[in-house]
């Protein structure tokens, strides 16, 4: 088995801090501590060698075979595109190419396709940058390639048979690490939601931003600034479709533009605290409560233990980890013993774990796995829709708890 570096030694119930992607990072200093958030090694990051600027380009399908794909040399075990982006944790990026496994987004200011390849590796190409060396390096970021996938698996599987099998057949799902402000209008845009409307979302806020190119005949567009976004009312949402939300946008819009030094620069100051402290400030903000402050935490401020807790995790967590709960109602108290609940059986990347669970319990990945991986007590798949379980409410006390609901009607 591969050893693991520790600052300390891991009770039997928390699996190993993993490792850094070697053949990506250059090796890391000795003075630098494992138990500190990754992000730090982004700096150790080998760049291409001094390749010209990127003209901004908009790519059509006839440009598509003059692409210039360059490898990241990040296998399949560490970074699987289908089991990454159409999974919820982001809702700005689509599904392109003629019959290949790509998919194409916007990082920052710069237009990206990426690619499974023939070997399994995935490749990149830049379509609108002008700076390939920061954009390389954006990419990099927001993959989160500063974190061995296999490494941190190797660890969960040794305590956990059941991550094991799913693992085996489930490999490359990992955890992106979105801009702050990008990734808090996306989750309020979720709440109480199902993804094709979520989706439809997102695209009108995106489109609000400065335009970056077309791709097979999908516009893209750089994520709106705080004062962009400020100019718009919450009469234009309403009429564009948000409903409740929209009252949730622009009071969290203004509420941000009010933070000392600016929203986002509070926003990015909260990868530097616990996580039991990020999620108040983000719940301090209008329509945020504890499901979409957990997904904003784990899905852009390095909060890796984050567990956000809907009903897709409640059913997993009775099911696997405190199955003398099962049967009772979801309650925010019963949120909080989840989410310990699988702190205590994954320990600081618990929110990792968590995610290929809950990516497990989907429909569309269940085809993936063997008959025989579901265990003695499954349950029925997890509906992609989820309709209350907690009794009637409002959607402004449903999206309070955090819990999802099938919301057809605004």
């Amino acid at each position: 088995m591969r050893k693991f570096t520790t600052t300390a030694p891991p009770t039997p119930s928390t699996p190993p801090t993993p490792q850094t992607l070697r053949k990506t990072l250059r090796p890391t200093p000795k003075s630098l501590s494992l138990s500190k958030k990754p992000r730090t090694i982004l700096s150790h990051l080998n760049s291409p060698k001094s390749p010209p600027p990127t003209k901004l380009i908009s790519t059509h399908q006839k440009d598509i075979q003059t692409l210039k794909w360059v490898p990241l040399n990040l296998g399949k075990s560490e970074l699987f595109l289908p089991l990454t982006f159409p999974t919820g944790q982001t809702f700005r990026w689509k599904q392109t190419g003629h019959g290949d496994i790509q998919y194409t987004g916007v990082v920052g200011s710069h237009l990206v396709s990426l690619k499974q390849v023939d070997n399994d590796d995935v490749a990149y190409c830049f379509h609108h940058t002008v700076n390939e060396i920061n954009a390389r390096l954006a990419l990099l970021d927001f993959l989160n390639v500063g974190i061995c996938l296999s490494d941190m698996w190797e660890g969960f599987s040794a305590s956990d048979s059941r991550f094991a099998e799913l693992a085996r057949h489930l490999g490359g799902a990992r955890v992106l690490r979105q801009d702050p402000l990008e990734c808090l209008i996306q989750f309020l845009c979720s709440s109480n939601n199902n993804i094709g409307r979520i989706t439809r979302m997102v695209d009108f806020i995106s489109s609000l931003g400065n335009y970056l190119g077309t791709v097979e005949g999908v516009d893209f567009h750089e994520f709106p600034s705080l004062d962009r976004l400020s100019q718009v009312s919450e009469e234009e949402l309403r009429e564009a479709g948000f409903g409740y939300r929209a009252k949730y946008i622009t009071g969290t819009v203004d509420a941000l533009q009010s933070k000392p030094g600016g929203g986002a620069e509070w926003l990015a100051s909260l990868r530097e605290i616990d996580l039991q402290k990020a999620i108040d400030a983000l719940s301090s903000l209008p329509g945020v409560g504890p499901k979409v402050a957990a997904c904003i935490a784990l899905f852009s401020l390095d909060q890796h233990q984050a567990i956000p807790v809907d009903t897709h995790v409640w059913q997993i967590a009775t099911r696997y980890l405190i199955p003398e709960l099962a049967g009772t109602r979801l309650t925010p108290k019963l949120c909080s013993r989840v989410a310990d609940a699988f702190v205590s059986k994954y320990g600081k990347y618990a929110g990792w774990a968590q995610t290929l669970l809950f990516i497990a319990e989907l429909p569309s990945q269940k085809t993936l796995l063997p008959l025989n991986s579901c265990t003695r007590g499954c349950q029925k798949p997890v509906k992609q829709k989820v309709r209350r379980s907690i009794g009637p409410m409002d959607g402004d006390n449903a999206q309070k708890l955090g819990i999802e609901e099938d919301d057809e009607k605004l």
